[in-house]
């Protein structure tokens, strides 16, 4: 074998320990894209998909030629076939990072967050790929300085192969190292495998049998599992069997190592889960390949756990903020699709309280004290309006606002809307202290009201009509430590509330009330 035969030799090899695995993720990823956008019609997209799978493809035929020593690359130097090599596979590579940048634009314009989480995997593969196809550099020029071979050099022994090979992984893989389990009976065997792992830098825990493997693995986290066939107790796949069933396990990649050389071993391993198949006696290049692609493939299904995870807990706290500021009914139908929220209701119960005097409180306290007080208050009637049921609206300077009946229809609205505001009243005098004391006015009415959902950037759930203007009036022109209510709400009444009438209350742009006192 020549210098350059070795040579393209060596990097096909590293190529396969290195490439390889990420070059296939992003066709899994590009193929899972385009699932997507069909399913949601996204058609649009579609092109720029289209193209970043074409240059997945062209990639991965690259890799597999080199790999597999079909490539064409004429005679040259080291240097030569470097340069050749680093331009044939950026070119794919600067397409599909070009398209799949575009493709993650429009999935945030469209709010698309699956098809945005998918791209960023495929961006990340691609940037990691970049960086490996850097290092194939470094395998050529420290094989040259450190005189592995020379032009008058045929022939090179394997151990040559590892050591070129080992000097330029452990330079691109000085932080990829994992904690992985050996399993296997014959102790000469494990000793061999745990001398190989932890000389490349690997954490190495081993077991002796299939039950002694359970105890391992529940005992500690693992990266990857190396796992013998034939063992007395249990034997291999039954180990697999048991740790692909377990779901805190399952996860874990598990290479089977094995002297037997029958396809229905590899079969049976396969199916029931495993990620590899390694014959006895192993090939040290190959079984570090394959080590190094699988503690890969673990990464990645960790770090989509991680952002699956980041991603559900970003939605938790998306959801938490619309229910603190939404009723529940409305977040729902948000999710559910609805552009426009606005629905009528016949017959609904608003409640206004507003602060007696709150302009003078305000100018002789400080600022950071009214603010207390006031989040003291309105926290208080927000606990108070969900243990009545009753919806609170928003709070509009140092006035609250509720309403029962919506979203949800309630046949007795007005009795929770009095029972609240008869709590806050009770509430407010047990909070009660000096003359800086908040007092209120609270009015409540009763009617139809139009109600929906405002705003794109931040959303507003408002209720609009005459019985939302009544029970303001009502308000404004009610007693200090006292709930005046309507003739429309007294006969909405259900429960006997001991009322007192009040005189005929003229209410500014509507006229002529009977109005009454709920009695403390």
């Amino acid at each position: 074998m020549t210098a350059n035969e070795f040579q393209r030799h060596a990097i096909a090899a590293h190529l396969a320990q290195t490439l390889a695995g990420p070059a296939r993720a992003i066709s899994g990823f590009q193929e899972l894209l385009l699932e997507q956008v069909q399913n949601h019609s996204l058609v649009h997209i579609t092109p720029d998909i289209e193209r970043v799978g074409a240059a997945a493809r062209q990639l991965n035929s690259l890799i597999d030629s080199l790999i597999h020593g079909k490539a064409d690359y004429p005679d040259h130097s080291g240097r030569e076939i470097e340069a050749k090599l680093r331009h044939d596979l950026r070119t794919p590579l600067n397409a599909i990072i070009g398209y799949s940048e575009m493709i993650l634009e429009e999935a945030e314009e469209l709010h698309e967050h699956a098809l945005d989480e998918d791209v960023r995997v495929m961006l990340a593969a691609a940037a990691e790929l970049l960086a490996h196809v850097d290092a194939i550099a470094g395998l050529s020029r420290a094989s040259d300085n450190e005189g592995l071979w020379t032009t008058d050099q045929a022939e090179i022994d394997a151990a040559g192969l590892e050591r070129a090979l080992g000097k330029t992984e452990r330079d691109a893989f000085s932080a990829r190292n994992g904690r992985i389990l050996v399993v296997d009976d014959i102790c000469s065997n494990r000793d061999l495998l745990s001398r190989r792992l932890l000389h490349e830098g690997h954490q190495v825990v081993t077991a002796e049998s299939g039950l002694s493997a359970l105890t391992r693995l529940a005992e500690y986290e693992f990266d990857l599992v190396l796992l013998d066939i034939l063992m007395p107790d249990m034997n291999g796949i039954e180990v697999l069997s048991r740790l692909k069933a377990e779901r805190r396990w399952r996860h874990i990649p598990v290479i089977m190592i094995s002297g037997l050389n029958e396809v229905d071993a590899v079969v049976r391993c396969i199916e029931a889960g495993a990620d590899d198949y390694l014959l006895k006696p192993f090939n040290p290049v190959l079984l570090r390949a394959r080590i190094n692609s699988s503690l890969e493939k673990k990464r990645w299904r960790d770090r989509e756990h991680q952002y699956l995870q980041r991603i559900e807990a970003e939605k938790r706290r998306a959801d938490s903020l619309l229910h603190a500021v939404l009723p529940g009914q409305i977040v729902a139908r948000l999710q559910g699709g609805e552009e426009i929220i606005a629905d009528r209701f016949e017959e609904v119960t608003i409640l206004f309280a507003d602060i007696v005097g709150f302009s003078p409180i305000a100018a002789k306290l400080p600022a950071s004290d009214l603010i207390k007080r006031l989040d003291r208050m309105f926290s208080m009637f927000d606990a108070l309006a969900e243990k009545h049921s009753v919806e609170k609206i928003k709070t509009i300077g140092d006035a609250y606002m509720a309403a029962c009946g919506l979203p949800e229809p309630a046949a007795d609205h007005a009795d929770r809307a009095v029972a609240l505001g008869k709590s806050m009243l009770d509430s407010l005098r047990l909070l009660a202290s000096g003359s800086d004391s908040f007092r209120v006015r609270i009015g409540v009415h009763t009617g139809p009201v139009i109600a929906g959902l405002i705003g794109r950037h931040r959303f507003v759930y408002d209720v609009w009509g005459e019985t939302v203007n009544i029970a303001s009036r009502l308000e404004s022109q009610g007693v200090a430590d006292r709930m005046q209510i309507s003739e429309a709400t007294r006969r909405a009444l259900h429960a006997p509330w001991e009322l007192e009438p009040r005189c005929t209350v003229e209410l500014r742009g509507v006229g002529k009330m009977e109005t009454y006192l709920v009695r403390h």
